[in-house]
């Protein structure tokens, strides 16, 4: 089998020189190309995309969707890796996964730990806290292509935060593609201790839930209501113990300097479950 990783990317030259520099530095690996696709980078990514050998395409329009799709499309390889542009790949990464469809009776969607570290200098061994049943994690998944193909690839209109990779595993799954998990098809997912912005935090929450309701109007069944949250026990639940009400409350709290950071972030959290499953509720209700 040849594969063909995939790297969608926008504005972060550095941290995808570093990912190229380690997915070129593979061993024992099968025929392999990198698809670099910018979606709509300012700096230096095109001169770092070629600089590693990779094919290069250009997407504009901020959908990662649309970036993933185009490199896709561009892919020569029976299957295609995903991996982020913030990662660090062992030398035997891409064997692990070419393992792992060799040995598969049924398509697999092939995904493997994925560890967050804080820099690219910490790399420990994978341990059980990093085992995951998610079925498809665009940070570190591998497909046949033929089976992506299949299925139309991302939905597109899935352009906000959240959801897009959770759909299209879930529309894999219906076409009869089945959950592969390989422990040696590990990475290092580079995670700065860098707190994100509360504003930052809401308008993701937000944009999660309008993209949650997306998915359960294309896909209304149980298993999707439960993964998203759209179900009447979670809304009741959210309406009483976080209710819209005291969102204020829990915004000063969770901003304040003045109480323990233990309360000030249960009060973020509660902000944001509060502030999601309102907007959930809003999108459906204007769908019904």
């Amino acid at each position: 089998m040849k594969f063909s990783v995939v790297i969608a990317t926008k504005d972060r030259a550095p941290l995808l020189d570093a990912a190229l520099a380690s997915l070129r530095a593979q061993e024992g690996a099968p025929e392999y190309e990198l698809v670099v696709v910018d979606n709509g980078s300012s700096d230096a990514t095109p001169d770092v995309a070629r600089t590693h050998g990779a094919v290069y395409r250009f997407v504009a329009e901020p959908n990662r969707g649309k970036a993933r799709n185009a490199g896709i499309a561009r892919a020569t390889g029976d299957a295609i890796v995903f991996v982020d542009d913030d990662v660090v790949t062992p030398p035997h990464f891409l064997a692990a996964h070419a393992k792992a469809h060799r040995d598969e009776i049924f398509p697999l969607a092939v995904s493997g730990p994925i560890l967050n570290v804080p820099d690219a200098s910490q790399r420990p061994e994978p341990a059980a806290a990093n085992f995951s049943r998610a079925f498809f994690v665009t940070c570190n998944v591998s497909v046949r292509a033929a089976s992506l193909r299949a299925v139309g690839g991302f939905d597109e209109e899935f352009d906000l935060y959240g959801w897009e990779d959770t759909e299209l595993g879930a529309r894999l799954r219906a076409h009869g593609v089945r959950r592969g998990f390989a422990w040696d098809a590990y990475l290092w997912h580079i995670k700065p201790p860098t707190p994100e912005s509360l504003e930052d935090a809401l308008d993701k929450a937000i944009e999660k839930a309008r993209m949650a309701a997306r998915f359960v109007r294309k896909m209304p069944t149980a298993r999707i209501k439960l993964a998203t949250g759209a179900y009447a026990f979670n809304l009741a639940r959210a309406r009483v113990l976080a209710p819209p009400i005291a969102q204020p409350l829990f915004a000063g709290l969770a901003s304040s300097t003045r109480i323990p950071p233990v309360l000030a972030q249960l009060a973020r959290t509660a902000l944001l479950d509060s502030v999601y499953t309102e907007e959930l509720e809003r999108q459906l209700r204007r769908r019904d």
